[in-house]
């Protein structure tokens, strides 16, 4: 077994072309390709910065209640819409 390593690039079309010269004589052999895409070397801009949202919820009452309470209101009124 030989492992070889090396860049390659993806055309337009999606095709992942290798010419790879070997030292293995002419026959039958299993390859194994694992495509892992390169690290851009520009970084990825955020789409948005969420961290003004964060935050913590002070909830005073019983959370499991109130939950269960909008999920019945939420199921109440899924059908009555049918």
């Amino acid at each position: 077994m030989k492992v070889i390593k090396l860049a390659a690039v993806i055309d337009d079309l999606g095709n992942l072309h290798l010419d790879i010269p070997t030292e293995l004589s002419s026959g039958t052999v299993d390859v194994v390709v694992v495509v892992n895409p390169s690290i851009p070397d520009t970084p990825q801009t955020k789409l948005y910065d969420f961290s003004d949202l964060a935050g913590c919820l002070n909830w005073r009452g019983d959370s499991v209640t109130e939950t269960r309470n909008l999920r019945n209101e939420w199921w109440t009124l899924s059908l009555s819409d049918t």
